[in-house]
């Protein structure tokens, strides 16, 4: 398993960092196009709200990015400094009485992007698992 760390302080403006990170992840391990897009919006959502959550902007705590890459699929994990939330008993963006809310679809988001999510340490650590297409020997995607 191939494993890349970076940790980030927690400032908005580090966005562009982690996805200069994941263009780096996506040549450096033939990430295909069409999951790099779910990944990219996934992981940017995730640090955003480990930033903005998590963190509440608090420059001094930060925010750890792992990517590890296996056999068939890429994982990122992220985790804050913060309190943790309950995960759980988060409001369903998809009710009428929240499609009006500006806030609350960050999860609902990245949940539907990943292949799998998993949070851990009360909130404060999200997996984001994403399976990569089999290849063939020819290095083209097979159907």
């Amino acid at each position: 398993m191939k494993q890349v760390k970076i940790q980030i302080p927690s400032l908005v403006e580090n966005i562009r960092v982690v996805e200069s990170f994941i263009d780096n992840s996506k040549e450096t391990f033939h990430i295909e196009d069409d999951i790099y897009g779910n990944i990219m919006v996934a992981v940017t959502e995730a640090v955003n709200n480990a930033i903005r959550h998590g963190n509440k902007f608090d420059k001094d705590k930060n925010v750890l990015l792992c990517l590890s890459v296996d056999e068939g699929q890429v994982k990122f994990e992220i985790e804050d400094q913060g309190p943790g939330f309950d995960y759980n008993n988060l409001l369903d963006p998809t009710a009428p009485e929240n499609l009006e809310n500006p806030g609350g679809r960050g999860i609902f988001l990245i949940r539907h992007l990943a292949d799998e999510v998993e949070f851990t340490k009360d909130g404060r650590k999200v997996e984001l698992t994403f399976f990569l297409p089999p290849t063939s020997g020819n290095g083209h995607a097979t159907a």
